[in-house]
């Protein structure tokens, strides 16, 4: 993409600065304004529609809600990863990461105290049954590194 400098940007350029160049105080009717000039059809639709992407170059989100649930399945997908009992992105084995995985885990704890009365029944027995999954799993898999080491 070429770089055109007489076309305009569509941006508002503002001078706030309360002293002029010369040093004197400035007065706030003769600050410029600048309105910007309508962008041109070329400018306002890309060329090519990438996939993701709206025909005015906006991306696309899912429709799906992001709120709770999936911030508890985000954080509990995360904390299976770094137990190693998820696959990395070639199918191959990734070592258990206990450290992180009690750092996840904990902050799920977190959430569950400082969302604790402001919850629905249903993401409340939501985060009670991943933390208690994701702390047996820790537990499980710490016996396991002690007897083999």
């Amino acid at each position: 993409m070429a770089d055109d400098k007489n076309e305009p940007s569509g941006f508002k350029v503002v001078d706030r600065r309360s002293f002029t160049t010369e040093g004197s105080r400035r007065d706030e009717e003769t600050s410029e304004v600048r309105k910007p000039e309508p962008p041109s059809q070329k400018a306002a639709r890309p060329e090519i529609i990438e996939p993701g992407m709206t025909e005015t170059g906006e991306a696309e989100f899912s429709e799906e809600p992001t709120g709770f649930e999936t911030l508890v399945s985000y954080l509990s997908t995360t904390t299976m990863f770094q137990l190693g009992l998820i696959a990395g992105p070639g199918g191959e084995r990734i070592p258990p990461d206990m450290n992180n995985a009690h750092r996840t885990i904990d902050l799920l704890q977190v959430l569950q105290e400082k969302t604790k009365g402001n919850l629905t029944p249903n993401e409340s027995r939501l985060l009670d049954d991943v933390l208690y999954e994701l702390r047996m799993t820790f537990v499980e898999l710490q016996k396991r590194q002690a007897r083999k080491g």
